[in-house]
């Protein structure tokens, strides 16, 4: 049944095609081949893995209504520490345009942690100038508030210090090295590698 489908359309296809290219699966002629070539080409030099990243992470933070990602990764630098602390920006919900009329200020949606909702919101006009200072024209004109824990972002664990001994022992083999200081940081440094 198959045969008897593929039958019916190919002949329908066929005469579409220009008559180079009946035949298929080659390549029509005076065309190069697809196969690669035995020149191999000069390697790409390495890329910063925030340059990767950003179409990636714009394109996240655009669907949040946010026009650029600092918003959310300066956001302790632009409110201070203390609402940094108890808030986050979850996104930015512009109103529609109206015709040609100046587009309207944006709501910034923070998410609050229970017991700090209220003084924030009491620093509501605060936190708008801060942040409206610092897009440099007045992207925000209020504040919408939802009560959710924060996402906490757990320092990386502290890792012990080298053992005195193999650092003692790694310090004597270094050449002379008149700063004390770099002999002991260079002898430290080179414990923990050997401690891997």
């Amino acid at each position: 049944m198959r045969r008897g489908v593929i039958g019916r359309i190919m002949p329908r296809l066929l005469p579409r095609l220009p008559a180079e290219h009946t035949v298929l699966n080659t390549p029509p002629p005076n065309k190069p081949s697809l196969k690669p070539s035995s020149r191999k080409s000069a390697p790409k030099p390495p890329r910063a893995l925030a340059e990767l990243l950003q179409a990636t992470l714009t394109e996240t933070f655009a669907r949040q209504g946010f026009a650029a990602t600092e918003l959310v990764t300066r956001w302790a630098d632009i409110v201070g520490a203390e609402i940094a602390a108890h808030a986050e920006p979850l996104k930015i919900t512009w109103p529609r345009p109206i015709g040609d009329a100046p587009p309207e200020p944006a709501t910034l949606i923070l998410r609050v942690e229970g017991p700090a909702a209220l003084e924030i919101q009491h620093q509501s006009g605060v936190l708008i100038e801060r942040v409206n200072r610092f897009f440099g024209w007045q992207a925000v004109g209020r504040l919408a508030l939802r009560q959710a824990p924060l996402r906490r972002r757990e320092p990386p664990p502290r890792r012990a210090a080298p053992d005195p001994t193999e650092t003692a022992r790694v310090a004597a083999t270094l050449p002379a090295i008149a700063d004390d200081d770099l002999r002991q940081a260079l002898a430290r440094l080179g414990a923990a590698v050997k401690r891997r």
